[in-house]
């Protein structure tokens, strides 16, 4: 869910240069991801149910911001899950590009949507395994670039690492670099499904943090010593980077690799937020259909509609995508560090496996820095559009519908009762 290797990367690259790329790489895991990592190894490891983050905010704030939490993380979802089929037509148009023109590209991000739909109704453990095994494919292709980049280098001079960009952009890095840092509470919305949850949470938590680092900083750092100049890289561009320094062979190599992460992401992805809507469906926040199970014991129903509304935002850019999802995600984050205040304060004796040191200022402070970040990320996002409309009265619009969904479902709920 959080480490599909360098691709995602090359907006960073482009956007900041070598040498601020590296540095926002090596300083955002500590402000951002391991903050975030640390809470979800505490509120995962002690509330291992089905639902997680959604789970937290509701037993910490209640029913009604619960429900928010749910509706943010879903909201940012429609436009978190297009990104991946969209990296996946993105890296199939570097070789083929009569395949993905016009309405081609469209259908070729429907079947990776409609495949993982498929995928993930086999059931958490299918989607898992899988999922290991695709990452360790697709970084493959980067183990041979990084070496011949370095046989390439001989540690002499620093290459392109401190040439500059000619369009340095900061804003449009930084929120790149959160995007690819983030979603580590995506990890708890299937606790039940895990084997002993109370140790293996903590240490996914660290050792994905760990692992991510180290995949997004070493590939940059090979090829900008071996001279490859930051300005030619977008999305997609470590195809050419392959080619550049290695040859063709490799260069397919890395489409492969960005094709399976884009399906490789998505599959895991997919599984986490369907989770949410059947958790809110068995609290009686959504309809009971929402909580059917097939054979295998997986939630079909809401994997096929969360399917459905993804598919819908399959159109936007890949600017855009990031742009709003890091608005809506930022806002559930944020109820998410809030809970976890709250119940150390309301539930001080909760049995808590793994366990933030410092009390409640510890608590307070690992939600400092992923706040700070976020407000940035609000204030970059001043004047992107979605659909025409400003992207933070998009998501301000998006709250408030939120709110309205929550009274809706009340009465209903309320009229159900009492017939």
């Amino acid at each position: 869910m959080v480490a599909g290797g360098p691709y995602g990367l090359e907006d960073i690259l482009g956007k900041a240069g070598y040498g601020r790329a590296l540095l926002l790489l090596t300083v955002i895991p500590f402000v951002w991801s391991l903050p975030t990592a640390l809470m979800v190894g505490e509120l995962a490891s002690a509330m291992p149910e089905e639902g997680g983050y959604y789970v937290w905010v509701r037993r910490a704030l209640g029913r009604f911001w619960g429900f928010q939490e749910a509706w943010l993380s879903l909201a940012a979802s429609v436009f978190d899950m297009a990104i991946y089929p969209v990296t996946f037509v993105l890296y199939l148009s570097r070789v083929a590009p009569h395949l993905t023109a016009g309405y081609r590209g469209t259908l070729w991000a429907l079947a990776v949507v409609v495949g993982c739909t498929l995928w993930n109704l086999r059931g958490a453990k299918a989607v898992g395994e899988s999922s290991v095994a695709l990452f360790c494919v697709l970084l493959a292709p980067f183990v041979v670039l990084v070496a011949v980049a370095l046989w390439r280098w001989h540690g002499v001079g620093t290459g392109a690492i401190l040439h500059p960009v000619s369009n340095l952009d900061m804003a449009g890095a930084v929120s790149v670099a959160l995007w690819n840092y983030m979603g580590w509470d995506n990890a708890s919305t299937v606790a039940q499904e895990v084997r002993n949850p109370q140790r293996n949470y903590p240490r996914a938590m660290v050792g994905s943090a760990i692992l991510v680092a180290v995949t997004y900083i070493v590939p940059l750092t090979a090829v900008g010593l071996a001279g490859l100049a930051a300005d030619q890289f977008s999305t997609g561009a470590w195809t050419d980077a392959a080619r550049t320094i290695v040859g063709p062979a490799l260069g397919l190599a890395v489409v492969l690799g960005g094709m399976i992460n884009g399906a490789g992401m998505f599959n895991p992805l997919m599984m986490s937020y369907s989770r949410v809507p059947y958790a809110m469906a068995k609290d009686g926040l959504l309809p009971a259909v929402f909580a059917r199970e097939n054979r295998r014991g997986v939630p079909a129903v809401s994997i096929v509609a969360c399917a459905c509304i993804w598919a819908l935002a399959l159109r936007f850019s890949f600017e855009r995508l990031i742009s709003i999802d890091l608005v809506l995600y930022g806002a559930a984050l944020l109820l998410e560090l809030i809970a976890l205040v709250v119940l150390r304060l309301r539930e001080p004796d909760l049995a808590r496996p793994f366990r933030i040191p410092g009390g409640v200022a510890g608590a307070v402070a690992v939600g400092v820095g992923p706040a700070l970040l976020i407000a940035f990320a609000l204030w970059a996002a001043r004047g992107e559009t979605v659909l025409g409309i400003n992207a933070l009265l998009f998501a301000a619009m998006v709250g408030v519908l939120g709110s309205l969904v929550y009274a809706v479902a009340n009465i209903v709920r309320q009229n159900a009762r009492a017939t």
